[in-house]
């Protein structure tokens, strides 16, 4: 079928109007599943700080959770943390870390995280001198109270090595707070 000259520029206009339709509606489309990824992200983390007399510890622990669903979240985060006692001690740590969450009842918690460090710590009290560097893991299972955007609980290090872990046991307390 052929066109008559005099209605081409109003089929090329209907061509160009229904293209950009198009094109509009499915960059709505890709605009509404953008922010609904991100509806279900919550940002958090903890910040640790510590001092006395010639004593310093801070620590910067961000992270993010995509939560599934009411009960179910997926996430990860970034660990840094320095500390040095005056004439002793001194420690650099730096990790990443991905966590579970599930939540049993809306109150209980139940979470499963692996973290991965990178320690460097240096101890030098003059009758006794360590330098040294090393990739630690740990293995948590934890649980918690969950209170809305706070989670306060307890986890287990499964992988605990008394020599090479930063914390002095395997339990650990632990204040977790999600927006």
């Amino acid at each position: 079928m052929k066109i008559p000259f005099n209605e081409r520029p109003l089929t090329f206009f209907i061509f160009v109007f229904i293209v950009f339709s198009l094109n509009c509606q499915a960059q709505e489309n890709l605009q509404n599943q953008k922010s609904e990824f991100w509806s279900h992200v919550m940002f958090g983390g903890g910040v640790g700080l510590s001092f006395g007399d010639g004593f310093f510890s801070g620590t910067l622990a961000p992270s993010a959770i995509y939560k599934f669903d009411e009960k179910l979240g997926v996430g990860a985060g970034l660990n840094m943390s320095y500390s040095t006692e005056k004439n002793f001690y001194e420690s650099y740590i730096i990790g990443t870390s991905i966590i579970g969450l599930y939540n049993v009842i809306p109150q209980l918690q139940l979470s499963a995280e692996f973290e991965q460090l990178y320690v460097n710590r240096n101890f030098d009290d003059r009758t006794f001198y360590l330098d040294e560097s090393y990739w630690y893991p740990g293995l948590y299972l934890g649980a918690g109270f969950n209170a809305g955007n706070v989670t306060m609980g307890i986890r287990f290090d499964v992988l605990y090595d008394s020599y090479k872990s930063i914390y002095g046991n395997a339990y650990n307390p632990f204040v977790r707070f999600y927006f």
